[in-house]
C-alpha cells in the first residue's frame, strides 16, 4: 500500500502562487502515476495534473495549463505542484492520488492523501 502525505495549503489572494508537495511512502514503486485532484464545495472532484514518476512526463487540465507545474524530486517519493497566478477559481481541497496506469478519472487512482486546502481570494 501507499500512504500519502500533502502540505502546502493556504490562503493566497488572486494572482499569487503556492506550492504543494506530496510524500509517498509504502510500495510506491507500484506506482509510477501521481496526479493532483481538487474538490471545491458543492462539486466533484476534479483532475489538475498527472507526472509519470518513470519519465517524468506531464499531463495538465485546461484550466491550469500555462499557470500549474507538476514535478517530482529525484527519489520520485515527493512530487509537487507549484501553483502561479492563481485564481479565485482554483479555491478547493487539492489531493494527491497515486495509481498504476495514465488515467485523468478519480477510479483510476487506489491511493490518496488527506488533502490540502487552498482558498484564493479576490
Amino acid at each position: 500500500q501507499v500512504q500519502l502525505v500533502e502540505s502546502g495549503g493556504g490562503l493566497v489572494q488572486a494572482g499569487g502562487s503556492l506550492r504543494l508537495s506530496c510524500a509517498a511512502s509504502g510500495r510506491t514503486f507500484n506506482n509510477p502515476y501521481m496526479g493532483w485532484f481538487r474538490q471545491a464545495p458543492g462539486k466533484e472532484r476534479e483532475f489538475v495534473a498527472l507526472i509519470n514518476l518513470s519519465d517524468g512526463r506531464t499531463y495538465y487540465s485546461d484550466p491550469v495549463k500555462g499557470r500549474f507545474t507538476i514535478s517530482r524530486d529525484n527519489s520520485g517519493n515527493t512530487v509537487y505542484l507549484q501553483m502561479n497566478s492563481l485564481k479565485p477559481e482554483d479555491t478547493a481541497d487539492y489531493h494527491c492520488a497515486a495509481g498504476r496506469y495514465y488515467s485523468r478519472y478519480v477510479d483510476s487512482f487506489n491511493a490518496w492523501g488527506q488533502g490540502t486546502q487552498v482558498t484564493v481570494s479576490s
